[in-house]
């Protein structure tokens, strides 16, 4: 039963991300904007301290459906294999459009990334050992 009630609660919220994104014509996924509600009303229930989230003592609905969403989480994958399949021969056209894309993305991914890392590093001090001198 709570498996079905935390899977209620996750279409809730991505009904609720769609019917904004729609009724305010924005160019974000309905599911991100669910998401992001959900994880605002997670944090507005959860009480926080230090950055840990304080553990009850039983599991709730939403980490039942969640795990077992995420226990399956191949099967997504094979819609996405299927399309492969199907468009074989546009791939077959675009492949060299495709895999620059694909490499100069992941290039320009791991460089902003690693350049917020070493930018946070130096805004709140941390040596090599991972301890900051300022606190958050």
């Amino acid at each position: 039963m709570k498996f079905l009630y935390g899977l209620t609660l996750l279409l809730i919220y991505q009904l609720m991300g769609e019917g904004i994104s729609l009724f305010f014509s924005l160019s974000v996924p309905g599911p991100v904007i669910g998401m992001s509600l959900l994880f605002l009303s997670l944090l507005a229930f959860y009480k926080i301290k230090n950055g840990n989230v304080e553990k009850q003592a039983q599991e709730n609905a939403l980490t039942i459906s969640a795990s077992a969403i995420l226990s399956h989480l191949s099967l997504l994958f094979i819609p996405a294999g299927v399309g492969l399949i199907v468009h074989i021969d546009r791939l077959e056209d675009q492949w060299l459009p495709i895999i620059a894309a694909i490499v100069l993305g992941s290039i320009i991914t791991m460089a902003v990334t690693a350049g917020v890392m070493i930018l946070l590093n130096r805004l709140l001090k941390i040596d090599a050992d991972g301890q900051s001198e300022t606190k958050i």
